[in-house]
């Protein structure tokens, strides 16, 4: 189960967007979120070639102060119809939960437009990246990248290695995987005690504020307890020992559970909660070293029965289904076809 932002597009969006893909009515459209969905902010049509009004009609788009997504028609076609500039526009002065928010919901959109169409993708937070001259540049550089010494290689290796996720209290930073709030030392400590097999159980939830990943629950927890340990109005992340037998062996099998439950938490909660997930499986599994068996996600503590654990933790191999086989007719002869007629005109019935 995915949980991203919930936002959607909405009806008028994804009218305007068929009509788009099957005809060259429109040269841009601006799309918005708005009252938590995706929304049309305004539409441009075609008067002169894709190059020749370009600046005239993408600039003027563009909020100095409020991101937006904008499609822009090329005059060229693939095998789906006309091609597809995609442009998202965060700039620099838009507020922080602005930024993540347009972020977080740039893939929805996508798939609701049909990545098929789009030929280039460009995220920029000045406008002389997405005026003519920078999408040129940009076209340059995805056409013709420089080959790297093996300085320029070494240097690239060395910043790529800086992208982790520390465990300390005063240090966060952005990963490729998403946002990487740090570990409260509290929540540290209970997770090396976990590791060690010292606790069976350890709920962490996220501090907007303080911006921290913080200790919740240590309570010692069996699989009978554990739908109780998941909270109905607010998401946790769950880190459970589970303790059972399979094919006669005894195992302690750690699993890591995200619970969300869906719509009842505010778009800032899911956003947050989402994106700071997979560093912080990263950072216990790659820093603590603890062997994470199975990942779920889940919006209700009731689907953590005996039996869903089991299936998950050890899925079954589903054997090959014999197609349907079409039942033999009677042995032997059935005998003539009888054929039955009305008597003719004049004819006595026998």
């Amino acid at each position: 189960m995915s949980h991203q932002t919930g936002i959607q597009a909405g009806n008028d969006v994804k009218d305007v967007f068929a009509s788009a893909r099957s005809g060259d009515q429109y040269r841009a459209l601006k799309i918005i979120i708005e009252d938590e969905q995706l929304t049309l902010g305004a539409t441009r049509k075609a008067s002169k070639q894709w190059d020749q009004e370009y600046d005239s009609l993408v600039l003027p788009l563009l909020d100095d102060a409020v991101p937006c997504y904008i499609l822009y028609r090329l005059d060229t076609t693939n095998n789906q119809g006309y091609e597809w500039i995609f442009l998202a526009w965060s700039p620099d002065h838009s507020t922080v939960r602005h930024k993540m928010l347009y972020a977080a919901t740039r893939a929805t959109l996508k798939k609701e437009f049909g990545g098929g169409h789009i030929k280039d993708e460009i995220f920029a937070t000045v406008k002389d990246d997405l005026n003519l001259s920078g999408y040129r540049k940009y076209l340059t550089s995805q056409a013709a990248p420089l080959p790297l010494t093996a300085a320029e290689e070494e240097l690239r290796q060395i910043k790529l290695n800086e992208v982790q996720t520390d465990i300390c209290v005063d240090t966060k930073h952005q990963t490729l995987q998403g946002v990487a709030f740090p570990l409260h030392q509290d929540a540290v400590a209970a997770l090396e005690r976990f590791r060690d097999k010292k606790l069976n159980y350890v709920q962490l939830q996220v501090d907007f504020e303080q911006e921290l990943i913080r200790l919740c629950s240590t309570e010692p927890t069996e699989l009978k307890d554990l739908p109780m340990r998941i909270p109905k109005d607010s998401a946790r992340y769950h880190f459970f020992l589970y303790k059972h037998s399979h094919e006669g062996d005894y195992l302690e099998s750690t699993v890591f559970i995200y619970s969300m439950p869906g719509y009842k938490c505010s778009i800032r909660e899911r956003m947050l909660y989402s994106s700071c997930k997979n560093p912080l499986v990263d950072m216990v599994e790659n820093k603590l070293q603890i062997e994470i068996e199975k990942k779920l996600e889940i919006d209700n503590g009731d689907d953590l029965t005996s039996d869903f654990m089991y299936e998950e933790v050890h899925p079954k191999q589903h054997a090959h289904k014999q197609a349907f086989a079409k039942p033999k007719g009677p042995q032997g002869k059935r005998g003539g076809r009888r054929i039955t007629r009305p008597p003719t005109e004049g004819q006595e019935e026998d």
